[in-house]
């Protein structure tokens, strides 16, 4: 093998990195402008008269055979202000294209008809050098598209499921168009209602945003219309009391004699364009076009507006009732609202409708005041924290009474109520105007006659505009119900929902029946018209169950899966490590750490591991305990480093809360990216020998030791993994929790080592721009020998491992990611990958096979007539699969609590030529390979890994705090964004250990 920037050298490999573009293309692409409408740089429309815009017009036309919109209409878009409006949307693509046709033309004629030059292309920047790049890579590669299913699998055992799918009948054949544009839903239903005649009694469907759906084509005689909305919660007046710069919040005595103010609208239908019915049967026989998704779209977005009419809260595909039997209290001022999901879907059987139970949280609605008391967990108004309230409260929505008007909260008053002033506009004695300061305190009480028991200590609640506050006491104010609370949960809060959430599958399924039923959707005219029935009953479908794999323990022991089930009663691990040279540390947990040790060393000698005694066990001083948890760990390891012989090879840290504590994160950052030292978290609360073996089975696999392995491993006997150097990768992006979108995401990748086993793997993790889905850093050239990314290391990892062997052969399991997103894997991430590959030795072609698992669906299987889950090892690669691509869903482990969800997997591109069986049965032997339990798993452990690792490294940094050296140490940035600060790496001593498990 060739020396360089190959396997052979452990350091860091790379190769040049080429760009594109001569200095006069790049001159010629640096004056584009971005838009038509702007001064200076390109052409200013704005000049162009009519007689200009139609020789420009007429031009097209000869060139290009299509008309040109008309003038007006041109003008008109331009004088707008925007290029994308609400009524010149499609017009406004249009001509941006234009545009980039004629932008290298060199004169234009301007109003007078006289030649008008271009502006010059504006100077380079100062220290820009040119970008060289290779002419003979100028050709786009060909895009990769999803594989087509070859086949179904037929080994298992054959088994009948039911399923939450509701076969749909549709008829295409009249091939009826749908079209749309449309405004707010308020305008259009009273468009609806007021010209019924004119648009020939049409039903509509709106998305809520720009498109609106009309079953046939609306006449095209008069398509603008004036729509006159009767605004119920608008009113406000300055006459009746308060300044321009201070509405008065005594408004509903303008109400009283004014119910209600009118706001009128321009509404124009433009014909946008037509959708035939019929794709959606192309797409069933597996030939999709541009409109299958758009025809499906349409017929999901009917049932979303059929819920809406019942008044429900709409969350994308899921729809919520204003009904208490379906809220329960999570604590906090929070509540989960039990709904449902609904989806059209395009299977191998035909077009079905998916209905899944779904669960989102509101903020319980009553008085604001109650929600802050349970919100910020006190027990008198009192204590409230004003400006934790303030960021609670802004933006959710208020009933004020006694009026009963809605509002949206936009903060608070600076004052409380007794000393919060605003103009109050009256009439003196001569019947003048003028205005007299009041507090909104006296205003209320007074002027209004309301009496105020508790809000004249507390600020009021501001619903106004920045420059025309308007308040109300807190007391007046209710919160409305079905409003989402967007918040990150609480670990409390997270287990409760959790807990009354789940539903077994039979009374699942009932739920499902009723609502269905209760939906009643043969009502919906749309549907009626489309041609579109809804089937009663849940769809059959054929499914197999897998046998479980062989398991081998120690002492050459077999260990057998039952129920998706083993344990190591009596039997050691397989292979098992030492644990020496450590220590306890105890950050004021009340557990007895004698008995903990004692126990643990007990139970590892039974299992094969041989524990010695510890050093020590170092308590945390008392007067650290409410100190910052950076300063509590560093206190710690400061005792720790006076009272030890030396640096110890494994810490066990005992903590007083369960691991999501303050603690975790700085304590797991200063062990494995400045120490290098393996440590294992518990917080017991009830100690037993279960417990005892789990955190075993944790620290041997952190510290090298393996706990089973598949017997097809030790043989080796798996198809086509065996038979050539193979590596796994599993990849996963974790983001921050809803609401916080300035928190960097962290990618992982974890990848097998020491082949032919598939039980032993390593992880690289780097963190990325925030919400960022595609991973950006599997390959990331640093000049001619550098490469910073994801998977050099780890393939340098596994040739190391595998006696200097590179992968012949790259299995890729992605997570997290949605089926709009498939191509960019295939034809992005993939790319990195392979890009990565050959910058180590470009005589290097390994085979690929990417496989996507999805876990967020809402597909269900149940057993006719049975109250438990269905078997573990059950796969589904029929009827309710995708009637092209290869796919299959399979149930790997044993629900035991709640509704078994199966997990979905997408096999997008297959060069290594798996059979159906041959995948299948691999994915199901990944599922018992990890080292973390003695159960089967839902997802292949790769995955599960590459989540682990994400998750543990991302509380390495107080990403809210973000200092100006992470921020500037070696950070990215993606455009337009803030520098996303890199993460420290891990300490060479741990980098190649589970340290994640």
């Amino acid at each position: 093998m060739a020396h360089g920037r190959g396997f052979p050298r452990s350091r860091a490999c790379g190769a040049a990195f080429s760009g594109g573009g001569s200095e006069e293309k790049r001159a010629e692409r640096a004056w584009m402008p971005g838009e038509f409408k702007g001064s200076g740089d390109g052409v200013n429309i704005r000049r162009l008269g009519l007689p200009a815009w139609r020789r420009l017009s007429r031009r097209i036309v000869r060139s290009f055979g299509f008309l040109a919109p008309s003038p007006s209409v041109g003008l008109n878009a331009v004088r707008s202000g925007g290029w994308i409006g609400q009524r010149f949307d499609s017009f406004g693509e249009l001509v941006v294209g234009f545009y980039a046709l004629f932008q290298r033309s060199v004169h234009m004629e301007s109003n007078s008809g006289e030649i008008e030059e271009l502006p010059p292309p504006p100077p380079l920047p100062p220290n820009a050098e040119p970008i060289k790049t290779d002419d003979t890579k100028k050709l786009s590669k060909p895009k990769r598209a999803l594989m087509a299913r070859s086949g179904c699998g037929k080994k298992g055992q054959p088994i009948q499921l039911l399923t939450n799918h509701f076969k749909v009948n549709l008829k295409y054949e009249d091939d009826r168009p749908v079209d749309g544009k449309g405004i707010g839903r308020k305008v259009l239903d009273k468009l609806q209602q007021t010209y019924a005649s004119e648009l020939a009694n049409k039903d509509f469907a709106y998305d809520g945003e720009k498109s609106l759906f009309t079953i046939g084509a609306l006449p095209q005689v008069n398509n603008e219309f004036t729509v006159v909305l009767e605004d119920f919660n608008t009113g406000k007046s300055s006459a009746n009391g308060g300044s321009p710069g201070n509405d008065s919040p005594g408004n509903d005595r303008k109400r009283v004699r004014r119910p209600y103010q009118t706001k009128t609208f321009k509404v124009e239908l433009n014909f946008a364009a037509k959708i035939p019915m019929s794709a959606i049967a192309q797409a069933l026989r597996g030939q999709e076009s541009e409109n299958t998704q758009e025809a499906i779209r349409v017929i999901d977005i009917i049932l979303r507006q059929h819920s809406a009419k019942q008044g429900c809260l709409l969350v994308r595909q899921s729809f919520f009732h204003n009904n208490p039997s379906n809220f329960v209290d999570l604590g906090g001022g929070v509540m989960g609202c039990r709904g449902f999901h609904s989806s059209f879907r395009a299977t191998q059987s035909g077009l079905s409708l998916n209905i899944d139970v779904s669960t989102t949280m509101i903020v319980k609605p009553g008085p604001v005041v109650d929600f802050l008391l349970a919100n910020q967990k006190v027990d008198h108004p009192n204590k409230i924290d004003w400006a934790k309230a303030k960021r609670a409260l802004k933006n959710l929505r208020i009933k004020t009474s006694p009026a009963n008007t809605e509002y949206k909260i936009v903060g608070l008053s600076e004052r409380n109520c007794y000393e919060q002033m605003f103009t109050l506009k009256q009439r003196n004695g001569d019947g003048e105007p003028e205005g007299v300061e009041v507090s909104v305190y006296e205003y209320f009480v007074k002027n209004r006659g309301i009496e105020l028991r508790y809000s004249g200590d507390f600020p009021c609640i501001n619903v106004g505009k920045p420059k025309r506050p308007t308040y109300f006491p807190i007391e007046l104010c209710s919160l409305v119900p079905l409003q989402r609370y967007t918040k990150a949960l609480s670990t409390l809060q997270r287990s409760s929902l959790v807990e009354k959430s789940r539903q077994k599958p039979e009374e699942r399924m009932s739920v499902l029946s009723d609502v269905l039923k209760r939906s009643n959707y043969d009502s919906e005219p749309m549907l009626n018209s489309c041609g579109i029935s809804i089937a009663r009953g849940f769809t059959q479908v054929a499914g197999r169950v897998l046998q479980a794999p062989k398991l081998k323990a120690g002492n050459g022991e077999d260990l057998f899966a039952r129920n998706g089930r083993w344990n190591f009663n009596n039997k050691r691990l397989i292979k098992a490590s030492s644990i020496e040279k450590w220590a306890v540390v105890n950050f004021s947990a009340r557990c007895n750490i004698r008995d903990l040790v004692r126990d643990i060393i007990k139970c590892g000698g039974m299992k094969g591991i041989k524990v010695e005694d510890p050093f020590d066990v170092i308590e945390e001083d008392p007067s650290m305990r409410r100190a910052p948890a950076a300063r509590r760990v560093d206190g710690m390891i400061d005792k720790m480093q006076k009272k030890l012989p030396g640096q110890p090879k494994f810490l066990l840290c005992v903590l007083a809360e369960r691991k999501n504590s303050d603690i975790y994160g700085p304590w797991k950052r200063k062990c494995l990216a400045e120490f290098g030292i393996i440590t294992q978290c518990v917080a017991p609360t009830r100690v037993n020998d279960q417990y005892i073996t789990n955190v075993l089975l944790k620290i041997n696999a952190k510290l090298g030791g393996l706990n089973s392995l598949l017997q097809i491993e030790t043989s080796p006997s798996i198809p086509l993994v065996s038979k050539v150097p193979t590596i796994i990768l599993g990849m996963d992006v974790s983001h921050g929790s809803p609401g916080q979108s300035d928190i960097p995401s962290i990618a992982a990748v974890v990848s097998s080592r020491e082949w032919p086993l598939v039980s032993k793997y390593r992880a690289s993790v780097r963190s990325q721009s925030p919400k960022l889905e595609m991973i950006d850093g599997l390959f990331k050239p640093q000049g001619a020998q550098e490469d910073d990314g994801l998977i050099r290391e780890l393939l340098v990892d596994f040739y190391t491992s595998t006696g200097k062997r590179k992968p012949d052969q790259v299995i890729i399991f992605r997570d997290g990611v949605s089926e709009s997103q498939f191509t960019q894997v295939l034809n992005i991430e993939l790319d990195q990958i392979i890009e990565a590959c050959k910058f180590l030795d470009e005589n290097w072609s390994p085979k690929f096979t990417l496989i996507v698992a999805q876990k967020n669906h809402h597909t269900k299987f149940f057993v006719p007539g049975s109250q438990n889950n269905v078997p573990p090892g059950t796969v589904v690669d029929n009827a309710v699969c995708h009637p092209r691509n290869n796919d299959f869903y399979m149930c790997a482990h044993a629900g035991m609590i709640g509704t078994t969800r199966p997990t979905h997997y997408h096999i997008l591109h297959d060069e290594i030529g798996f059979s159906a069986d041959d995948l299948q049965e691999l994915v199901h032997s990944l599922s018992y390979v990890y080292q973390r339990s003695t159960t089967a798993i839902s997802v292949v452990a790769p995955i599960c890994y590459a989540h682990l690792a994400a998750a543990q490294v991302s509380q390495f940094i107080k990403f809210d705090e973000m200092s100006e050296t992470s921020s500037s140490h070696g950070g990215h940035t993606s455009a337009g964004s803030a520098p996303v600060p890199e993460l420290p790496r891990l300490h060479n001593k741990v980098r190649s250990s589970m340290f994640f498990c």
